[in-house]
């Protein structure tokens, strides 16, 4: 028995130095497991997209698989909760976006707090989003198309991917920029609200641009505007938003985080690596693919966004009374 006790002695005396030597490893070691990447949405959706192109980088650069674990559900909330009680060792990350600033103020009752429980890491992808009206719209502009949602207030529908979403929110804040009515028809997802743009069901929908881009380009839908204040590259005679209503902006970002106290060392090093593949030309050439570009930010810099996008989204919720049913 006494050998017994002893041997259960020096057992748990080893698992205490594992663990305080996995926690104590320096960041130039790190990894050396495999690191498993948090997506809150399905696999073959953008987000999906951009987590595997950056997950192939971060593998081959750091020598140990970064698996694209897709759990999508709750708007994104289910993903980020399981972060948020995972061990803050680097091994287990989020892909953040700008639906978890929406979520801060839209869902009362979350089971974390976003900005506390997560600690940023870097940037990734930046992309606008677009206006399209249906061509029975016969506003050719966003000055025409005010003028004409104006003289019919409440006549207009504008379809969104779900009801609290970012495209839902991005028109509620131009509903409330311009002073127009316009009735919301929420979809489950971007297809089937394309579908009925397309066929007349709706007239007007902000949209990702990647979902929109063929069918801007072949005339079945009018791209109006961009979001960003700058133009996309992609659909370059296409104006900013900005350009008639002043101060406008809105965009989609994703970006990776982790828990909470994950160590600094390790967040730097990921951050470093990260914004290597972003001035990468061939990364650069598949975000543009995709209809987006870089987006290099700082752990700090992130952490700044998430701030002033939980603040900018959270009085859009608060003055259209936008909550979750």
């Amino acid at each position: 028995m006494r050998k017994l006790a002893c041997a259960l002695v020096l057992a748990i005396n080893l698992v205490g130095l594992a663990s305080h030597s996995a926690w104590s490893q320096p960041a130039g070691a790190y990894p050396t497991r495999p690191v498993r990447w948090v997506v809150g949405y399905p696999p073959g959706g953008l987000s999906d997209i951009v987590a595997r192109l950056m997950a192939q980088w971060l593998s081959e650069r750091l020598g140990q698989p970064f698996i694209i674990d897709n759990r999508p559900g709750a708007a994104s909330n289910i993903a980020t909760e399981a972060v948020v009680h995972a061990p803050a060792d680097g091994y287990t990350l989020l892909m953040v976006s700008g639906g978890n600033a929406i979520n801060t103020t839209f869902y009362e009752h979350l089971n974390f707090d976003f900005m506390r429980d997560i600690a940023p890491v870097a940037g990734i992808i930046r992309l606008p989003y677009v206006m399209d009206v249906n061509p029975s719209i016969p506003a050719k502009t966003v000055p025409e198309f005010i003028a004409y949602a104006k003289a019919r207030p409440g006549k207009l529908n504008y379809a969104s991917a779900g009801y609290g979403g970012t495209l839902h929110i991005v028109a509620e804040l131009f509903k409330m920029a311009t002073d127009i009515n316009m009735v919301h028809v929420p979809y489950r997802g971007s297809a089937p609200a394309l579908t009925d743009m397309l066929g007349g069901q709706v007239q007007v929908m902000f949209d990702n641009l990647p979902s929109s881009i063929e069918y801007v380009r072949t005339g079945q839908l009018r791209a109006l505007a961009v979001t960003t204040v700058t133009r996309s590259p992609i659909l370059p005679a296409i104006p900013s938003l900005s350009d008639f209503v002043p101060g406008f902006e809105a965009s989609g970002w994703q970006g990776i985080g982790a828990p909470r106290n994950t160590p600094p060392e390790i967040v730097e090093k990921l951050n470093k690596v990260i914004n290597a593949a972003l001035a990468d030309p061939k990364m650069k050439a598949r975000f543009a693919d995709l209809g987006g570009a870089p987006f290099p930010l700082s752990p700090t810099d992130l952490a700044k966004l998430i701030a002033d996008e939980t603040e900018k989204w959270g009085k859009v919720i608060r003055a259209a009374n936008i909550r979750a049913e």
